[in-house]
């Protein structure tokens, strides 16, 4: 089995600039995921590893070869190796190189009369996307759509916030414009969150083809969305402030919608 002791290794270079720069990633077509539950959902979700790392005094050589036995190469790395590799505090000793998808809108494929749809536009922070797919996990939705994305996919923080969702949920990225073509070339309600002509949510019917779309937080929807919507709906608020965190939000609506379906 190969073994890298050395930071400056080249290969661990490399690995280095696909943890912190979007550019190298999207270049490459590789990035690298971080934690035994993530990397298990990562293979659950269809992705396909190059390479697997592991610090043995963190994870085993054993525990290794019963976690995933000799289905990609596997790395030997010393402690300095991956204190430069891994992302987070809490050291699980295990890393992989994926190969990224490229999640088009053609690729979404619903196998049902009445999927669910959650779509955020422009997200920024990489966390609030994170909580928006865990949540959308959590729902079992039949896709998440990000529009205008504002990151990759594939950064660190998007991972490590959704736990690992972000290899579960069927996901889409594409301009509003794009989007808004797709829901309308397949039928689907478009429920826009936003602040003006809205109705409470609660009051619409959600169990035909929705999609339920969400903004920022400090600018909401853009025009294009809400001159689109089937219907604008508003979550009523009972204090001082108008607005709530995106990904909040959307799991609110998220499971209004799946209460109106039974849960089904």
């Amino acid at each position: 089995m190969k073994e890298i002791t050395s930071p400056q290794n080249t290969y661990i270079k490399q690995l280095v600039q696909l943890k912190d720069k979007s550019r190298e990633r999207k270049k490459t077509g590789i990035f690298l995921i971080e934690g035994e539950r993530e990397i298990s959902l990562a293979l659950k979700g269809g992705y396909k590893l190059e390479t697997v790392l592991f610090y043995p005094e963190l994870f085993s050589e054993k525990k290794l070869n019963d976690f995933a036995p000799h289905l990609f190469d596997t790395i030997e790395i010393s402690k300095d190796v991956y204190q430069k590799l891994a992302y987070r505090d809490t050291t699980e000793g295990i890393l992989a190189v994926a190969k990224s998808k490229e999640n088009d809108l053609t690729d979404l494929n619903f196998d049902k009369e009445n999927p669910l749809v959650l779509v955020a536009e422009a997200p920024e922070k990489p966390g609030n996307i994170g909580a928006i797919l865990r949540t959308a996990d959590a729902a079992n939705v039949d896709a998440v759509i990000i529009a205008n994305p504002k990151t990759d996919l594939y950064n660190p923080n998007i991972i490590r916030s959704s736990v690992g969702c972000v290899f579960t949920n069927p996901i889409a990225t594409g301009t509003t414009t794009e989007i808004i073509a797709f829901l309308k070339a397949n039928n689907f309600n478009m429920y826009c969150a936003a602040l003006q002509a809205s109705v409470n949510y609660h009051t619409q019917d959600f169990t035909k083809l929705t999609a339920i779309i969400v903004g920022t937080e400090a600018t909401g929807l853009s025009n294009e969305w809400l001159e689109n919507a089937t219907q604008n709906i508003i979550i009523p608020m009972q204090g001082e402030i108008d607005s709530m965190n995106v990904s909040v939000a959307a799991g609110i609506l998220i499971f209004e919608a799946k209460r109106q379906r039974n849960f089904e």
